[in-house]
């Protein structure tokens, strides 16, 4: 998508623009039945939004809070995005806090995956967030926040040391007993990624 999108305003025009009945239907799927669905493919929700990647604050705040799960899942990959770029520790910091403080607008397993690792994790290896808010999510009566703090350590497989490998195992831990399957499958991508890294360093 060339043109860059100013407003939530126009974020939400270009995902109805791109509205398709058959799409619906597939996501429909994985949202409560009440949470209105306008319809969009993934790849194009993830080009509209790039192009709203440098959303105002004020108009960020209005498409994470939209009630439709595609302005939403938008929101997430707009921190995703930001993510991506070479920023300052205080500036991920920022992220971090706009993806914790908005996790009430996170109804899908999805909007957690595309964000949590590198909004999340990525911070907590340089120390500007602290990795005890890991502890804090999975305390949490959120299933979606629980996935959250065993989904972001999947960034201490990807470039952290041993050590952090380690903790993320220690947050699946605490998380073994969870009845809630979208925890449930977490915890197992984790520990397969983090065998997979145990594996390789013993290579």
């Amino acid at each position: 998508m060339g043109t860059t999108l100013a407003t939530a305003a126009e974020a939400v025009a270009a995902l109805h623009a791109n509205a398709d009945p058959a799409e619906e239907a597939k996501i429909r799927v994985r949202v409560a039945d009440d949470e209105p669905v306008i319809g969009v493919r993934m790849g194009t929700l993830f080009d509209i939004a790039k192009a709203a990647t440098d959303l105002p604050e004020a108009e960020f705040d209005e498409l994470v809070t939209h009630a439709a799960y595609e302005p939403r899942m938008a929101a997430f990959c707009i921190l995703d995005f930001r993510s991506r770029r070479a920023l300052s520790d205080d500036r991920r910091v920022v992220l971090a806090r706009s993806y914790l403080d908005h996790h009430d607008a996170i109804t899908t397993w999805d909007m957690v995956d595309r964000a949590a690792p590198r909004v999340v994790g990525m911070p907590m290896l340089s120390g500007a967030v602290d990795v005890g808010i890991l502890n804090e999510l999975a305390r949490s009566t959120d299933p979606l926040r629980r996935r959250s703090a065993i989904t972001a350590p999947l960034w201490f497989v990807r470039k952290g040391s041993t050590a952090d490998v380690e903790r993320g195992l220690a947050v699946a831990a605490s998380l073994d007993d969870d009845e809630h399957p979208y925890v449930r499958s977490a915890v197992r991508t984790y520990r397969k990624h983090a065998a997979r890294r145990v594996s390789s360093s013993a290579g």
